[in-house]
This record gives structure tokens, C-alpha cells and sequence, in this order.
């Protein structure tokens, strides 16, 4: 008795982590079940057939750092992708997986309670499948002695911050993060940039009434990241713990992590696109048009910066690539791009 299935995707170019090749794809509950040379389906039986027409079918990506539904950590801003919108425009991009922060404030003594909270915000609104790295704002003695908690609930990543007064941790605290995940198994997830250079910048900034968004690049300078990288790098070699350094902008703080690698750290990477694609002069657009370019780390200076990072995607420094996605409304004066002009 031949099989039925669900699905059937015809005259595709099929794309694997191995090849790119002409070919049909059959579905059975919700899982593929073939793949084979084009034709070779033509006479199965399928409650669906699609066309694919010679486009390319790609597995669903999987973005793992976004920010959805947070509450303002950084003044009156907040991001403005619910789940259910911050889900669906990654569906049609297909990306049909992320992970998303569940942020922990300063002022609570819980991480799981954090959890629920955002397990409440998810539920039944996201398009595509989900999952929750814990934000840990306040490694509080509560906090640590539930990651054994965290962990049979499915969490295996957390992050932390080593600027943004909100949610900055000082070294100490990094160590007792650092120590507690490793004992647990958890990866921790680390934003590297030199809160006080940053703030001396801005300040400087700030007296010369230097506010314009082009400046935003100028007040978080490529050296804020390379020294918390190398510091955030020897912290965890000092415990032997595992690290993923995220969103990194700077070749040469990418150069840290590729000779941290090359010593055997447990020291992971990820970058953006836009690092890639940008550089600060995309900040430098009439009126205030360069918000919308506005992400931290900022991007770098010119072309040559855009390519040390592209060489770290080619030889393996960066085995992470995600948006960074955290959605602002531009033209908004209150909780949007617009909120501190």
C-alpha cells in the first residue's frame, strides 16, 4: 500500500548544509519524510501539492537573539513587537524558530518567575516555534540557586550585561553567573562593551551638544567592545566556563575571540547583518533619518571593518549569525526612536 502524505513539494531547488539540488520533498506529520531527485514523487499521492516553480526551498531559520514585548530597561522606550507580530514577520522571512529574552529587572529576586511571566506573554500568539534565554539582571543568592531550576525547565542559555545601568553587572557578579552556569551546564551569553568609557563618551558628547544620531557611534567607539570582550574572555578562562560573546561589531575584538578559540577557550561568537551591511555613515542621514541605523554596538567605521567580520563568518569565529531584532517605532515621542530627542 503506497503512503499518503500530507505534503508534497515539487520542482525545488533544494538547499542542505551539504548541497543545492534539483528536488521533490514529501511531508507526514509535520516532518519530511523524503527527499528526492525531481520527478522521482510524480506519481505519490499527497493531499497537497505545491508548485515551487524552481525556487529555492531552505530549512526554517533559526534566530536566536530577539527581543520581543520587554518592558523599558533603557529609559521610556520599548521595543514594539509583541509576539504574535515579532513571530509572524519572522515567519515570513522564513525564519520559523527563535529564542527570545526573558528579561529579569533589577529590582526582582526571581528568574523563574520571570519565565512564567514571559511564557504568559507567548503563549498561544507566536507563528512559529519559541524558546526563552533568561535575561539576569540581579544575580541575587535566589537568583543562582534556581538555574538548576531553569535548566529542567529547558533553559540551557542566559545573558548578561557589562553596560546599561539597568542591567550592567560587575565583574564579581559575572563570576558568580559564570560559576553557577558552568556547574549547570548553562552558556552565557555575554553583551561586551566598557560601560564607563561609554558614559565618559556620551558625557563628552553631551557638553558639546553633540547629539545628532551619528554621534550614537561615536559615544560607543569600537575600544569599549574590545576591552570587554578581552576582559569578558578572561573571566571565563578564569573559571573554565563557556561563553557566547553576542553581536559583535569590531574585527579586532573578533581577533580576541578567534586566539581565545585557538586555545581551546570554551569562547563562542555570534554577529549580525548589521555589521555586515552598515557602516556609521549610515547613522549620518538628514534630519533624524540615521535613528533608524541606531543598534549597539554601533556599526564600524567603513568597509574594511565590514569585511574582518564577514572573515570571521568564513573561518569559523562566529558560528552564531541573528538579527539582533528589537523593533522601535521611528516617528514616536514617547516610547519610540523619537523618546529623548
Amino acid at each position: 500500500m503506497s503512503t499518503e502524505y500530507d505534503l508534497l513539494i515539487i520542482n525545488g531547488l533544494v538547499a542542505t548544509d551539504k548541497e543545492v539540488r534539483e528536488a521533490d520533498i514529501a511531508i507526514k506529520d509535520e516532518k519530511i519524510a523524503a527527499v528526492e531527485d525531481r520527478g522521482a514523487l510524480k506519481n505519490t499521492k499527497a493531499k497537497k501539492t505545491i508548485d515551487a516553480e524552481g525556487a529555492y526551498i531552505t530549512p526554517g531559520g533559526v534566530d536566536a537573539h530577539v527581543h520581543l514585548e520587554e518592558p523599558p530597561l533603557f529609559g521610556k522606550g520599548s521595543s514594539a513587537d509583541t509576539f504574535e507580530t515579532g513571530s509572524r514577520s519572522a515567519i515570513c522571512g522564513g525564519t520559523t524558530s527563535i529564542i527570545v529574552f526573558a528579561p529579569q529587572q533589577r529590582h526582582e529576586d526571581t528568574l523563574m518567575a520571570t519565565l512564567k511571566a514571559t511564557h504568559a506573554k507567548a503563549n498561544g500568539k507566536c507563528y512559529g516555534d519559541y524558546s526563552f534565554h533568561l535575561l539576569v539582571a540581579n544575580p541575587s543568592e535566589n537568583a543562582l540557586a534556581e538555574f538548576s531550576d531553569l535548566k529542567k525547565a529547558g533553559i540551557s542559555s542566559l545573558k548578561i550585561y557589562m553596560t546599561y545601568a539597568a542591567l550592567q553587572l560587575n565583574d564579581g557578579q559575572i563570576l558568580d553567573v559564570l560559576l553557577a552556569a558552568r556547574h549547570h551546564k548553562i552558556t552565557t551569553m555575554i553583551h561586551a562593551e566598557n560601560n564607563d568609557l561609554i558614559l565618559w563618551m556620551t558625557a563628552q558628547l553631551e557638553k558639546r551638544r553633540m547629539l545628532q544620531p551619528k554621534y550614537h557611534a561615536t559615544s560607543h567607539p569600537a575600544m569599549a567592545e574590545i576591552e570587554a570582550a578581552y576582559r569578558a574572555i578572561c573571566l571565563s578562562e578564569f573559571l573554565d566556563a563557556p561563553i557566547l560573546l553576542v553581536h559583535i561589531s569590531s574585527p579586532s575584538a573578533a581577533a580576541h575571540i578567534k586566539s581565545a578559540q585557538d586555545r581551546g577557550l570554551p569562547v563562542h561568537a555570534e554577529t549580525c547583518p548589521q555589521y555586515l551591511f552598515l557602516t556609521k555613515s549610515d547613522l549620518d542621514k538628514p534630519g533624524f533619518e540615521g535613528a533608524k541605523c541606531v543598534c549597539s554596538p554601533p556599526p564600524r567605521e567603513n568597509e574594511q571593518d565590514q569585511e574582518g567580520i564577514w572573515r570571521g563568518l568564513e573561518d569559523g569565529t562566529f558560528t552564531v549569525l541573528s538579527s539582533d531584532h528589537c523593533p522601535f517605532v521611528y516617528d514616536n515621542n514617547e516610547t519610540g526612536k523619537k523618546t529623548n530627542r
